[in-house]
């Protein structure tokens, strides 16, 4: 926890879900955390509540996230963890009836979303030699599911493109990752549910995780610990991964 103090951090999607429990175990670790999100209210409340710079930023805008990236840097110094965790579940629709202009919002913040993060944040830490950039993906990146056309093709092109990180900016020093955490009781899960589509939306909520085992570890993630697992995907879904985590015994 103590290897977090002063570290800076920004996390996408920070108003809610697994981006909101993750604000606060960074910053309970002593991170300086900037919290990013279309949700400017709710983003300053929770910066309000456990400490932080407070961004309003749409993922989907490269400039928008290339100024939100330099916000964090001017105000809270060099940018070491970049947590791409922004996404959306709509449109669940099955590709004949898909809106096409909501499947393109979908790739725009849960792929493109990305890579506008990766694109800002990765000059600086490559120079310096140093940094972590985790993307929040999913089993949805790797198994094709009704209704979730958008949701998997951006999942799964968020996934390579995470591994393409790693080839090319891994040699430099910076690590890369993606965390994979199964589902979790967050309000993306009660859409699903409410769409009745596909057996997730089956699931009894009781076999969903809750949102502070995904944010813990996101921060083991940065930790020395994790290093053996750098340009992978770990599965949260893994006992042996949970374990190592602290989630269980």
């Amino acid at each position: 926890m103590t290897a977090m103090t002063g570290k800076v951090v920004a996390i996408t999607g920070a108003s809610r879900g697994i981006g909101a429990a993750a604000v606060r175990a960074f910053a309970a670790a002593g991170a300086r955390v900037a919290l990013l999100s279309r949700d400017e209210a709710a983003i300053s409340a929770l910066a309000a509540e456990v400490g932080g710079l407070a961004l309003a930023c749409d993922v989907a805008s490269a400039d928008g996230v290339a100024a939100a990236l330099a916000r964090v840097e001017a105000d809270l110094g060099p940018l070491d963890v970049l947590i791409n965790n922004a996404g959306v579940i709509e449109p669940i629709a099955r590709l004949a009836e898909a809106d096409p202009d909501a499947f393109g919002r979908a790739i725009d913040i849960n792929l493109k979303g990305v890579f506008n993060g990766m694109r800002a944040a990765l000059p600086g830490m490559i120079a310096r030699h140093s940094g972590t950039i985790i993307t929040v993906s999913s089993g949805a990146a790797h198994n094709p599911l009704e209704g979730w056309g958008a949701y998997c093709s951006a999942k799964a092109g968020a996934a390579m493109l995470t591994r393409v990180a790693h080839v090319e900016a891994g040699p430099a020093g910076v690590r890369i990752m993606g965390l994979s955490p199964g589902t979790v009781a967050t309000e993306m899960q009660v859409k699903i549910k409410a769409s009745g589509i596909n057996p997730v939306s089956r699931l009894d909520p009781s076999a969903h995780i809750p949102a502070d085992w995904p944010a813990r570890a996101l921060l083991w993630m940065c930790s020395p610990d994790a290093d053996a697992f750098r340009g992978q995907e770990i599965a949260l879904r893994d006992e042996a991964i949970r374990r190592r985590v602290g989630l269980i015994a």
